[in-house]
């Protein structure tokens, strides 16, 4: 049976001690305990990286990211970006109209910042490699454009 168990973590800046179950994943933490709902569900079983966040630096799926071992890292969500869509992701992201549904588009842009974060003018075989998120939509030219425009490749 699990047990609450009480931790701090840091999210987008902010500071969080939070009381709850010891097997409770991020992603649950983050929007029922946090309130911050940007990160979705998607399929629940680490395929899709609809809920991927940044933790520490690293791209994770938060769904299956038990909340507990963030405990003292920093969390980076799609709201952590910017709070008024100013994040030149976020402006690409809009440049491009590279969302439809929109429902992955959170764990894309969460995967696109972590891919400029390390590689900062990405060549296409690299933004392929980086972006295997699961889009139904099928966005991917779009948002490969909206990468190369973030990026100051094209303009």
């Amino acid at each position: 049976m699990a047990e609450n168990v009480t931790y701090t973590l840091k999210v987008n800046g902010t500071s969080y001690t939070v009381t709850a179950d010891s097997g409770l994943p991020l992603l649950w933490l983050l929007r029922d305990v946090v309130g911050l709902t940007g990160t979705k569900y998607g399929c629940g079983i680490t395929q899709c990286k609809a809920c991927s966040v940044i933790v520490n630096g690293v791209l994770e799926r938060s769904c299956d990211y038990d909340a507990k071992n963030a405990a003292g890292k920093n969390v980076v969500t799609v709201e952590g970006l910017s709070p008024d869509l100013t994040n030149k992701l976020q402006q690409a992201w809009i440049t491009e109209q590279v969302p439809q549904c929109g429902y992955c588009q959170s764990g894309m842009l969460m995967a696109a910042c972590n891919l400029l974060n390390k590689i900062p003018k990405p060549i296409d075989s690299e933004i392929d490699s980086y972006m295997d998120n699961i889009c139904a939509c099928g966005t991917y030219p779009r948002m490969k454009q909206a990468i190369k425009r973030a990026a100051g490749l094209i303009a």
